[in-house]
């Protein structure tokens, strides 16, 4: 029997270039599950070894192949080198892995409370910062009178991008709600990304949210009827929500704003399953379309009760993100003409028109809101519609790679 490692298979996780101090450009990986308890980053022109990691070639087979992508001799110990610093960092797909995974989901299974797990990182960790920062770089920069002039506020797509670049684009989305939040809503649907890979088309949690200012209760009621009406288990991939970011930006927002206000969460991942890897009509895939028939039904049961948050970015282009320099005046004008025709779609609440159109090219412009945007999209009321607050592109000022998000308010 082979060791473990002999034919490494990495396991999905997320892959993307950085510069580096001592390497110039890196390959870091992250994992989105949370097992690995801190990225790595592999020398950039090492990159096609940690590509031919695919378990089904040997050390020897991963040098030969990547020397001929590298274009000179890659010798077996620097792979095996490679191999083991990912092996010892539970990187790759093996039986030490399985057993840390399996420890780390128990304990999270068996806590009440999912962690404020970035607090310190994408945002301030002490509670007076962290107010003071949402107040003075978040929603002072955002106009009065941004959100609902028209119609009742039911909805909101924010960013899920770090609080430092995305000040502006929360202010905007908050800011909104701060001004136009219906007295009635004690429901809040929070519908995000999720950036490792998911089993099922959506995963619940069932946590306690907490953040430095407090924390947010579920609604178990919510998610016991989204559970018995789904045609798989709402809970399968539920482990996801405990690194998973998009959500716990928008909860750190909510916390703030409700005050002492009573209120629940319903936090779902938005994956939509076999219907976004294949870029079919979600309609057409049963388990996925099950869950957002169920969803539908629960927001319309709850009424003026229950409002909508999408925590999602749209496109992920340049180096960072794979692709082989950054993008040009001419290519980012096309870049925001194309988010353009996305965000026309969200604001005519077109649902299916969104989808096919963010489908047609997710492979190159990596729009990683699509699932949280089509899902509140189905789960709106009927008459809702949309209005842009705010777009922008994050660029990076070392690298040049970008990040597009548009903040968006739905009355109806």
């Amino acid at each position: 029997m082979p060791k473990p490692h002999a034919y490494p298979r990495l396991r999905p996780i997320e892959a993307i270039f950085v510069p580096h101090p001592t390497f110039g450009k890196a390959l870091m990986l992250r994992d989105g599950e949370g097992i690995a308890p801190s990225p790595v980053a592999i020398r950039g022109d090492l990159a096609p070894i940690v590509s031919c990691m695919d378990g089904a070639s040997s050390l020897d087979g991963i040098a030969r192949r990547a020397s001929r992508t590298i274009g000179r001799m890659i010798d077996v110990a620097i792979v095996s080198r490679i191999v083991a610093e990912l092996d010892a960092a539970y990187m790759l797909e093996t039986p030490r892995f399985q057993a840390r995974r399996r420890e780390v989901m128990a304990a999270f299974a068996a806590a009440s409370e999912r962690p404020a797990h970035h607090a310190g990182g994408a945002y301030h960790g002490d509670p007076e910062e962290l107010a003071r920062y949402i107040e003075e770089a978040c929603l002072a920069k955002a106009p009065r009178r941004s959100g609902a002039s028209h119609g009742r506020l039911v909805g909101l797509c924010a960013p899920h991008m770090d609080l430092w670049r995305a000040a502006e684009g929360y202010g905007y989305a908050y800011g909104a709600l701060a001004e136009a939040l219906p007295p009635e809503v004690d429901t809040f649907f929070l519908l995000g990304t999720s950036h490792a890979p998911m089993r099922q088309p959506f995963a619940v949690c069932d946590k306690r949210f907490a953040t430095p200012l407090g924390a947010l209760e579920p609604d178990h009621d919510a998610l016991a009827f989204l559970a018995a009406h789904s045609r798989f288990d709402v809970r399968e991939d539920e482990y996801l929500h405990k690194g998973e970011h998009s959500l716990e930006l928008q909860v750190i927002f909510l916390r703030h704003l409700l005050g002492d206000r009573p209120a629940r969460i319903v936090p779902v991942l938005c994956g939509l399953g076999d219907a976004q890897a294949r870029g079919r009509d979600p309609r057409e895939d049963a388990r996925a379309e099950s869950f957002l028939a169920t969803l539908a039904e629960l927001v319309e049961r709850r009424g003026t009760r229950a409002f909508l948050i999408a925590g999602a970015d749209l496109a992920h282009m340049g180096p960072r993100f794979g692709d082989p320099r950054p993008l040009d005046a001419a290519e980012r004008d096309a870049l925001q003409a194309r988010d353009a025709e996305s965000i026309r779609l969200m604001v005519e609440h077109d649902a299916s028109g969104f989808f096919s159109q963010v489908a047609e090219d997710l492979d190159t412009r990596r729009v990683c809101g699509l699932g949280p945007i089509y899902t509140t999209l189905r789960a709106l009321p009927g008459s809702a519609t949309g209005r842009l607050l705010h777009y922008t592109q994050c660029v990076d000022p070392v690298e040049g790679s970008i990040v597009s998000h548009a903040s968006l308010a739905f009355v109806s």
